[in-house]
C-alpha cells in the first residue's frame, strides 16, 4: 500500500515498531503525522489483528494521537509564526494557505488534508484555538471512526460469508 510512496525501508521499520510496540507505537506514529511523519495510521487500523490489537482500540489510539499532535503543531506553528511559515513554504503556497485559511478557516481544518500542511497553518495563521481543535475533534473523528466502522463491516460480511460457505 505505501510502497513507492515512503522507502521501503521506513515502512518495514514502522510495521516491526507496531509489531513489537502496539498501542504505543501506534500513538506515535498517529501523534507525529500532524507534523512530520508521512505514514498514516490507517493501514494499522485495517490490520489491527495482524499486529494484535482491537479494531476500535486501535482507532481511538490513532484518533487521540492525532488531536494531541494537532495541538502540538498548533502550538509550534505558533512559535514559529509566519516568517518561518514563508521561509518553508514559500511565498505563493503560503499566500494560498492564508487565502485558504481567511475563507474556510473551520472547514479547512475539518476537511483536514493535507493534515500536516492543516495542523501547520492553523498555528502559523493563529486561528482561534477553539474553532482548530473543535474542527480536528470532528474531521478526524469522521475520518478516523467512519474509516473503521467500514472495515469492522467488511470484516463482518467476509467472516460471514467464510463460515456460510464452510
Amino acid at each position: 500500500m505505501l510502497e513507492g510512496l515512503i522507502p521501503p525501508e521506513w515502512v518495514e521499520l514502522t510495521k516491526e515498531f507496531v509489531k513489537h510496540y502496539g498501542y504505543f507505537a501506534l500513538f506515535v506514529i498517529s501523534f507525529t503525522e500532524a507534523f512530520i511523519n508521512p505514514i498514516v495510521p490507517y493501514i494499522f487500523i485495517a490490520g489491527a489483528h495482524y499486529f494484535g490489537l482491537n479494531i476500535w482500540v486501535a482507532a481511538v489510539v490513532a484518533f487521540v494521537g492525532n488531536i494531541l499532535g494537532a495541538v502540538f503543531t498548533y502550538y509550534l506553528g505558533k512559535y514559529l509564526g509566519s516568517h518561518w511559515g514563508k521561509r518553508i513554504l514559500g511565498e505563493k503556497l503560503y499566500l494560498k494557505g492564508e487565502a485558504l485559511f481567511n475563507r474556510y478557516g473551520f472547514w479547512a481544518v475539518v476537511i483536514g488534508e493535507p493534515y500536516k500542511l492543516v495542523c501547520w497553518l492553523g498555528g502559523i495563521f493563529q486561528m482561534d484555538f477553539r474553532r482548530y481543535i473543535l474542527g480536528h475533534i470532528l474531521g478526524r473523528g469522521m475520518r478516523i471512526f467512519g474509516f473503521t466502522l467500514l472495515v469492522q463491516l467488511g470484516i463482518n460480511i467476509f467472516s460471514e460469508r467464510g463460515s456460510a460457505e464452510g
